[in-house]
């Protein structure tokens, strides 16, 4: 069986690239990273790919609004590749900026209507950027591909506009994949636990293939327990939490 390949989609801005190459490579994928611009000359093309993501940074300064510039660089000149790679069976991951760029896009929460936005992230409650770890919930009923197996997650969150707001109605429609929660595992705990007021303490949502999610917190931030802020006073774990997002991705790529 052909090993996994994975695209690292960039643009100016970028800055969570390497962190997300090294995550998918300890899961046992092929790893590429290119510039957006790459694609659109035609010098890489996404059809050779089981695999996408959109990782963290500030693309183009986040100008306009977070992500806003490059949703809209995809949006139009890779929109219709972006939904043959998904009907094809393939995945899709966004990672903080890459939410916030797939969202815009109206890539998520569904394919339906891609340009539409029924949901949005904007500036975060604090009005401040919040850097820190925080403890997640995973909805164990959700579709979604990357989180199975998954009950939980501690990871850190570094972002200015993380809150997730939805049209009215649109709330209970959401495929929820990951919550904010206190150490005790309780919603509605409120900040610092839900670091941005994003509503229902949404930290990460997926598709209803569950081949498209995207996350707040960094994932490719602890995928080894020496990156645990407290990993010489805790018992040691083989792996950081971080890590099965990218294990689930790369088993399920190798079916398709």
């Amino acid at each position: 069986m052909a090993r996994v390949k994975v695209l690292i989609l960039m643009a100016p801005g970028t800055n969570c690239d390497f962190e997300t190459r090294v995550a998918f490579e300890r899961a046992g994928a092929g790893v590429d990273a290119a510039l957006v611009n790459a694609l659109f000359r035609g010098e890489k093309k996404l059809a050779d790919y089981q695999v996408l993501v959109i990782p963290g940074g500030f693309t183009y300064g986040d100008d306009i609004a977070a992500g806003k510039i490059m949703a809209n660089e995809i949006r139009l000149r890779l929109g219709e590749d972006i939904r043959k790679f998904v009907a094809d069976g393939k995945l899709v991951l966004g990672i903080c900026n890459g939410f916030q760029v797939l969202v815009k896009a109206g890539f998520l929460p569904g394919l339906e209507g891609a340009g539409t936005r029924p949901v949005t992230l904007t500036n975060n409650d604090s009005g401040r950027f919040e850097c820190r770890w925080i403890y997640l919930k995973v909805n164990e009923k959700s579709p979604c591909v990357f989180t199975r197996g998954m009950r939980g997650m501690y990871l850190p969150v570094a972002h200015g506009e993380g809150k997730l707001l939805a049209e009215p109605g649109m709330a209970d429609k959401l495929n929820i994949v990951v919550q904010y929660v206190d150490a005790r595992g309780n919603l509605a705990a409120g900040y610092p636990h839900n670091p941005n007021g994003s509503m229902q303490d949404i930290a990460g949502i997926c598709d209803a293939s569950g081949r498209i999610f995207a996350l707040m917190p960094h994932p490719e931030r602890f995928i080894r327990w020496t990156q645990h802020p407290r990993w010489t006073r805790e018992t040691p774990r083989e792996h950081g939490d971080g890590l099965k997002v990218f294990t689930n991705a790369v088993a399920w790529a190798k079916g398709i």
